[in-house]
């Protein structure tokens, strides 16, 4: 599994993303939310089997909330490792994503 998507309550849009969120999965990954239902006001990534990220998986997210910005959406980083949070904390994304 590299990236896996589901509509969760009618609002919420998960995407999975697999062992390694890097690079390879840029094309996957904006396709995830490239067609969201008109109902969606929540945008969710679910790091749950993702034991490695790199500075590419950074900026395809803040790429994603730009791509996006005319939907006023929220977004939220969820599930993930020790070792992904020390990233996310490091890059200071708990200003652009709520980190649970």
């Amino acid at each position: 599994m590299a990236i896996k998507t589901e509509q969760v309550q009618g609002e919420r849009w998960v995407i999975y993303i697999g062992e390694k969120f890097d690079f390879s999965l840029v094309t996957d990954f904006r396709q995830a939310y490239s067609e969201l239902p008109a109902s969606i006001k929540h945008i969710e990534v679910d790091l749950s089997n993702t034991q490695y990220m790199d500075s590419s998986a950074l900026g395809m997210l803040l790429n994603m909330q730009k791509l996006l910005a005319d939907k006023n959406l929220t977004y939220s980083i969820t599930h993930y490792r020790a070792a992904v949070a020390r990233i996310l904390e490091i890059s200071r994304f708990n200003k652009k994503f709520t980190i649970s």
